[in-house]
């Protein structure tokens, strides 16, 4: 059966493959991002999608959106919150102005999609709402104090979401992907807004982005409400839930890159 699926972030990385992912049974795929041009390039490659343009740090602009998708397709199936923007800074080094915007981005955009997107999925009786954490979102890590913050946020408000919806057929998942190869260390923020511009090594050699989109679909078609994906770093996930001293040891010795 087609679905109608909206994805944020779309244009490349994480966003671009689970697009990809998705262009199957006659899906329709709703691209949104930034980047008209990406998002044309994403769309060559689509059987069926639309070309929604949007930052989702302008609550506005997410207001106007969502009643296009409403008189154009009634609900979505599947929101994928995707958009996102990493740090690369200590806290000492980055201004509450650049902190600001990892907020707005990474939490308030999500969130204020998710709640404007809502009401369709509660009129049309279903619908998966995804939120796109981190490994950073389950602990502290250096050189990204705000990212961090930011997707530990996003924890405590789709954990609340899902049980608020526990007797519906709408249902929450948070993705915590760890180094997967994206351009995500690139266009991550330095102190002063500007980008870091370097690929991490880590990331570098990272999970490939089509392995990661497809367990990401895997268990979003399963309701699961964490996925994790990556490599050994998704045990330090284990290691502070049950032995925090082993995270706080391994992670004193860790490069942040």
């Amino acid at each position: 059966m087609s679905k109608t699926i909206w994805i944020t972030g779309a244009g490349s990385g994480i966003g671009k493959a689970l697009a990809l992912a998705y262009n199957e049974n006659g899906n329709t795929i709703i691209l949104s991002g930034r980047k008209k041009v990406q998002l044309d390039e994403v769309a060559s490659l689509l059987s069926s999608s639309y070309v929604l343009p949007l930052d989702v740090s302008e609550e506005q602009a997410i207001a106007t959106v969502v009643a296009e998708v409403e008189a154009k397709y009634g609900s979505v199936d599947i929101l994928i919150n995707n958009a996102g923007v990493s740090q690369r800074a200590l806290v000492t080094e980055t201004s509450n102005e650049v902190g600001r915007q990892l907020m707005e981005v990474n939490f308030f955009g999500s969130i204020h999609l998710t709640k404007a997107v809502l009401p369709l999925m509660v009129k049309a009786g279903k619908g998966n709402i995804v939120g796109m954490s981190s490994a950073a979102g389950k602990f502290g890590f250096p050189l990204r104090s705000y990212y961090s913050a930011s997707k530990h946020a996003l924890h405590g408000f789709y954990e609340s979401l899902g049980l608020e919806l526990k007797d519906t057929d709408i249902h929450t998942t948070l993705v915590c992907p760890g180094r997967i190869k994206t351009d995500i260390s690139k266009n991550a923020l330095k102190g002063d807004g500007s980008p870091q511009a370097e690929m991490d090594p880590g990331l570098e050699k990272g999970v490939d982005v089509t392995v990661c989109a497809a367990k990401i679909k895997r268990g979003i078609a399963r309701n699961k409400s964490e996925i994790y994906v990556g490599g050994g770093e998704i045990l330090m996930i284990y290691f502070k839930r049950y032995t925090p001293w082993l995270f706080r040891f391994i992670a004193k010795r860790v490069s942040p890159k």
